[in-house]
């Protein structure tokens, strides 16, 4: 232990104060009052970093509290008309609901708010929770976790310590289960330490982006629920839109973009700002204003890309390890029940005396749920589309829902995302318009909006690993496609017009979305764990 450092033992620590690993907290000491239980949570508040569109199927909320609906989170609002479109440039036709799609029984959510109020109930059960308390470092010891190291802030650019250092503290238990979301620091490197993609297909993602509106009331149609395929992306990339009616006049507009797309002239950004002007949802739109932005990055690997969840010391949970179903296009309630599920593994495990160093309990347990089933019915129909493109995508969900019903006698497999990118040379520049400012924005204009700060001083906690590979990799071979995937302009390549171009990293721009960690064509960016409290901090109708 470093000396300098003070320490605090629990029976579990759960990294991330996310629906799983919340969840897993209210299910643990529901099970076992007695449990010590820790929730260390980087953003400044519990929820500040939750981003989804979101609508919530409760079947895991039912399970875990089942009156919910007598104190239900603010802004739930029961799911209404399902409308399915397929846009070209001026139309949009409306599509047959796929059955994963149907949201009857469902609730429009804000999830930041779900997680406020998770974590009052988690904390009206005693545990304890921590926000603003970053994760930076696992605690190994004899090849077994026994812990993090959270809360160190103060370090400054050079490495030195500041007059504000703090030297954080070793959290430690007999359990550590990570629910950090899509591409957890720690997780990755969890994954190189245990080998636990092994035995697995390669993680796919796609980069989600949210506006929240507020609309004439004339115009909001609470629980109407609107997803959108097609224009004004290519055929060779996934990704389509939603649209959900909330609240008082609130519409929570958000587009998404899969991660494998080839072109590397294109800006996800951009690409929604242009899909707002589509006339069926300009129309929607018009009259109202933009109250808050964000963005965050998705598993989209499907069943096929779970990795081993348990390790000695601990197991992941949640979206960290890959549990959205992208048909459905929700993951919440499979991520809770992920968490649940562990909890289970859990509190058996306390109960021995000879405690296991490895949940078996919890992978064996997880395969006989609901989660297993449900994700292995749908593992075919996302790596379609990356297969076959948008039509033939479209003829093989049609296929696998159907006709074979989730049970074809095959499992289709699947690359990493930064092998997708084309060289600039070999793809069609693309032209965007500029943005109006009444119903298109700028990056920067939106960023404001997300509410994200880092204080000055610290270290960048977006690092090249080999700085020299930028500029005769990234910006030679493939015209800085940082600088265009990135959704809140952080990556921006300057000095081109005299003949010297270089990488400006604007680290106190990042929204935590982890995009650039994922697409970045050589792996050469790495989002490392920066100081605790900062990042976006979103509003509770996000």
């Amino acid at each position: 232990m470093d000396e300098q450092r003070e320490s605090m033992e629990f029976d579990v620590l759960i990294v991330g104060a996310g629906p799983a690993g919340l969840a897993a907290a209210i299910r643990l000491k529901q099970l076992n009052p007695d449990a010590a239980v820790c929730v260390v949570e980087k953003g400044g508040e519990v929820g500040a970093h939750i981003l989804s569109g979101a609508v919530l199927e409760p079947r895991a909320l039912d399970e875990l509290i089942p009156d919910w609906r007598d104190d239900p989170p603010a802004l739930a609002t029961p799911a209404g008309e399902d409308r399915f479109m397929l846009l070209t440039e001026k139309r949009a036709f409306k599509l047959p609901t796929p059955p994963q799609m149907n949201n009857h029984g469902n609730y429009i959510v804000s999830l930041g708010n779900v997680a406020r109020w998770l974590g009052a109930k988690a904390e009206a059960l005693g545990v304890e929770i921590y926000p603003g308390f970053a994760a930076s470092e696992t605690i190994i010891e004899d090849g077994q976790v026994r812990g993090v190291v959270a809360g160190v802030m103060g370090i400054q650019k050079n490495g030195e310590k500041g007059p504000d250092y703090q030297p954080g503290m070793e959290l430690r238990a007999t359990y550590t289960l990570f629910g950090e979301g899509c591409r957890g620091s720690l997780t990755k490197r969890l994954f190189e330490t245990f080998n636990l993609r092994a035995d697995c297909q390669p993680q796919t993602y796609a980069l989600g982006m949210k506006e929240l509106w507020e609309i004439p009331k004339e115009k909001h149609t609470p629980g109407l629920i609107w997803h959108s395929t097609g224009w004004p992306l290519k055929s060779d990339t996934y990704g389509g839109s939603w649209l959900y009616m909330l609240g008082d006049n609130l519409v929570s507009i958000g587009f998404v973009v899969g991660l494998d797309y080839p072109n590397p002239w294109l800006s996800p950004f951009e690409e929604f700002q242009r899909f707002k002007t589509h006339p069926e949802v300009r129309k929607m739109l018009e009259g109202g204003k933009r109250i808050s932005y964000g963005a965050r990055a998705l598993n989209e690997g499907g069943f096929q890309a779970i990795p081993k969840l348990v390790f000695p010391g601990g197991a992941l949970i949640g979206d960290g390890a890959g549990f959205l179903n992208v048909p459905k296009i929700k993951g919440t309630h499979t991520a809770m029940k992920s968490g649940m599920v562990a909890a289970e593994a859990l509190a058996e495990a306390l109960a021995q005396e000879a405690r296991p160093p490895v949940l078996d309990a919890y992978p064996e347990k997880l395969a006989q749920s609901w989660v297993w089933t449900e994700l292995k019915g749908v593992r075919n129909i996302r790596n379609g589309f990356a297969k076959f493109g948008f039509w033939g995508g479209m003829a093989n969900a049609a296929l696998d829902t159907y006709l074979f019903r989730g049970k074809a006698p095959w499992t289709m497999k699947h690359h990493q995302d930064h092998e997708s990118l084309k060289k600039a040379a070999d793809a069609p520049r693309i032209a965007y318009p500029k943005p109006d400012g009444v119903l298109t924005f700028d990056r920067l204009s939106s960023v404001f909006l997300s509410n994200t700060n880092h204080e000055e001083n610290q270290p960048a906690h977006l690092v090249l690993k080999d700085p020299g590979k930028w500029l005769g990799e990234n910006w030679e071979k493939f015209a800085s496609p940082e600088s265009r995937y990135c959704p809140a302009g952080v990556y921006e390549a300057v000095g081109v017009e005299e003949g010297k171009p270089a990488l400006v990293i604007n680290a106190q721009n990042c929204v935590h979305c982890k995009t650039c960690d994922i697409k970045d064509p050589t792996q050469n960016i790495d989002w490392r764990t920066p100081e605790g409290g900062g990042g976006p901090n979103y509003p509770g109708g996000m």
